[in-house]
């Protein structure tokens, strides 16, 4: 069985910075990309960043472009996420999500991932 376990999601004021991981345990398998993505009540869930695991090539949202940045750590099978410049849109719980193969589905799109972490919250005051 595979398991994303995320971390780093806190309350910070706007402005701030965090870094948000996810690790992998579990059954070990081939990860084509991993993904982020938040969600808030009553919303569907949103894409935030990408990364192709062998080649290192990073997709962003508009809104978070420039502010965060996707990278992955292969030798402890880890993505993170910096955002920097925190705003109060950005709170939301944060998903990770691992893509096991080129499926045909654009990165933004949900269905393009077979496994979810939990979420971890983050929390942006003004």
């Amino acid at each position: 069985q595979v398991q994303l376990v995320e971390s780093g999601g806190r309350l910070v004021q706007a402005g701030a910075s965090l870094r948000l991981s996810c690790s992998t345990s579990g059954r070990p398998f081939e990860k084509y990309a991993m993904g982020w993505f938040r969600q808030t009540p009553g919303k569907e869930r949103e894409f935030v960043a990408a990364i192709t695991w062998s080649t290192g090539i990073t997709y962003y949202q508009d809104s978070v472009r420039g502010r965060f940045t996707i990278s992955r750590d292969s030798s402890e099978d880890t993505v993170h996420l910096q955002m920097d410049s925190l705003k109060p849109e950005d709170t939301a719980a944060y998903y990770c999500a691992a893509r096991l193969s080129p499926n045909g589905y654009w990165y933004h799109n949900p269905i393009a991932y077979e496994y979810w972490g939990q979420g971890t919250q983050v929390t942006v005051s003004s």
